[in-house]
């Protein structure tokens, strides 16, 4: 109720101010005052109120920051966080400086050189210096901005450590899936060829090739044998002849995969990237270890995604085709970040900062960032599920029942077979 009584005094302010305004305009016809004259004394007044007005508003802007400081950006939680703040302060001061100097002259010349009819504007064509002057001096503020903007940016995007972890980060229609590598500490290469239900990364393996050729196979002999023994209208064998030319391109290009995937485990040996993938950590939870280095590679499977957390300060594009990189230090875990902000259920959460579709908003993976020995106890549960199961070793036959007739055999010939 109070609201409603609220609104409704400043709809009645808004009408009173309307029709004192038309009254005003209809005295002064009837005074015979046309509306473009204007009295010297409606020009001091429109002066002042210009000073007026400036003060308002400077009070307004300050005041606005300091009831919303609450809601600017948190803390950041990230060292690579502290220097983007530290630029982003360092450009606000350079605006504030500019807004206030600006608008204050704006304000100024409007009051002082308000019109008098005794008084004639000097016309001033053309001032070389002063046109050195407002090019080089923004010119320079732009060039250090710029510069010192390329330099963070550079330290972020830089090659990392060669002991800091890699999490990969995977982006699709409408969610996110993290990989870790295994055992070996590497992660292993990726193939979209190789991505089915089972595969969602496309991890390149040995086994997963096969069971994808074997998977075409099973698919072109179904289609064999609807079109050799079904009755189907030409169109519809049509279809079917060219998903069945489509499946073979496809295993063709899988095959060149493999080749490929043999080439290059005979040339690098353990250090080729294929030989690392079967032990990879394939999963919907995200952690990482407190100040410690992290490479993050970002992929997307589908549409233009973008990694963004917030509190950290990071964000990248997830692009199709290409993998993106990230480095960061995470400074604050995620239980020190409850007690900064007095919330104990906070949660730092991955979110997608490029809109990719209707369920967009949906988008988002929570992180936890922990120290470095819940990590390790979090990673060993992670790990003994990898990507793809070790083979089984294959049992030993059982043994041969013993032949009571059989002559003992011969000592010196079984000597003989287990020397080298």
């Amino acid at each position: 109720m109070t609201k409603l009584l609220i609104l409704l005094v400043l709809v009645l302010a808004i009408l009173a101010v309307a029709q004192l305004a038309r009254v005003y305009e209809l005295t002064s016809k009837l005074r015979g005052k046309r509306e473009e004259d204007i009295s010297p004394s409606d020009n001091r007044m429109n002066a002042t109120l210009w000073l007026v007005f400036m003060v308002v508003y400077y009070a307004f802007f300050i005041w606005l920051i300091w009831a919303y400081a609450d809601k600017m950006l948190p803390v950041a939680a990230s060292a690579h966080g502290e220097e983007i703040d530290a630029l982003m302060n360092f450009n606000w001061a350079i605006i504030l400086l500019v807004f206030f100097v600006t608008s204050t002259l704006l304000f100024w010349f409007a009051s002082k050189y308000a019109y008098r009819a005794d008084r004639k504007a000097y016309y001033y064509a053309h001032n070389n210096k002063l046109e050195l002057v407002w090019t080089v001096v923004p010119a320079s503020f732009l060039a250090v901005i710029i510069i010192y903007g390329l330099r963070t940016w550079q330290d972020i995007t830089g090659p990392a450590a060669p002991e800091a972890l890699q999490v990969e980060l995977y982006a699709k229609q409408f969610d996110w899936t993290a990989r870790y590598p295994g055992d070996d500490g590497m992660l292993g290469a990726t193939d979209f060829r190789l991505i089915d239900g089972e595969n969602p990364l496309g991890i390149v393996t040995k086994e997963r090739i096969a069971i994808r050729l074997a998977a075409l196979a099973a698919e072109k002999a179904e289609l064999d044998s609807l079109l050799q023994h079904a009755i189907l209208p030409d169109a519809k064998a049509e279809g079917l002849r060219d998903r069945i030319a489509a499946i073979e391109r496809q295993a063709g290009r899988i095959v060149n995969l493999r080749t490929l995937m043999e080439q290059d485990i005979a040339e690098k040996g353990e250090a080729s990237a294929y030989m690392h993938g079967a032990d990879d950590v394939v999963t919907k939870e995200f952690h990482l270890p407190l100040r410690k280095e992290v490479l993050l590679l970002i992929r997307s499977r589908d549409v233009i995604h973008s990694a963004y957390i917030p509190h950290l300060r990071t964000q990248m594009n997830a692009v199709p085709g290409m993998t993106t990189t990230f480095k960061m230090v995470p400074t604050i875990s995620t239980d020190s970040m409850r007690t900064i902000t007095g919330n104990e259920t906070f949660e730092y959460i991955l979110l997608c900062n490029k809109i990719c579709g209707a369920s967009h908003y949906n988008m988002q993976m929570p992180l936890v960032v922990e120290d470095q020995g819940a990590y390790d106890a979090w990673y060993a549960q992670a790990r003994s599920k990898p990507f793809q199961a070790p083979p089984m070793a294959a049992a030993p036959p059982p043994p041969a029942p013993a032949d009571s007739t059989a002559a003992p055999a011969d000592s010196s010939a079984a000597t003989a077979a287990l020397k080298p």
